[in-house]
């Protein structure tokens, strides 16, 4: 093709840098539909911000969490990490358990979860 510079505005350290992190993906349930990896834009799906979208609902009926890493070669399903976190911070908070993530948490956790005690 004329006039295409294949690469020539990429930077070679920023693309190591984004590479080199780890990343979570949630897999959802959609009923008879069937279960779906959601999509997800790279910059939203660090720890903090995917816990941070399982709170509010964003996701229905989440099913699965995997954590994968391409520069260090590895990937691993982490539901057991998310859900004391996210009990963790609803306790902080003071929040109830959506209804969106009880048998999620409920699966990895017990039904015999407990918030975390709030200190005033």
């Amino acid at each position: 093709m004329r006039g295409v510079a294949y690469g020539s505005e990429l930077d070679p350290l920023d693309c190591a840098e984004r590479h080199d992190q780890t990343v979570y993906l949630v897999l959802e349930g959609f009923g008879p539909l069937g279960r779906a990896y959601r999509e997800s834009d790279i910059e939203r799906t660090d720890l903090e911000t995917t816990i941070s979208d399982l709170l509010p609902g964003q996701y229905d009926n989440p099913i699965q969490v995997v954590a994968f890493n391409t520069a260090e070669h590895w990937s691993e399903d982490v539901p057991e990490d998310f859900a004391p976190e996210i009990m963790r911070l609803l306790g902080i908070a003071g929040d109830e358990l959506p209804d969106s993530l009880a048998d999620f948490v409920d699966e990895h956790l017990g039904p015999e979860r407990q918030l975390t005690l709030r200190l005033a």
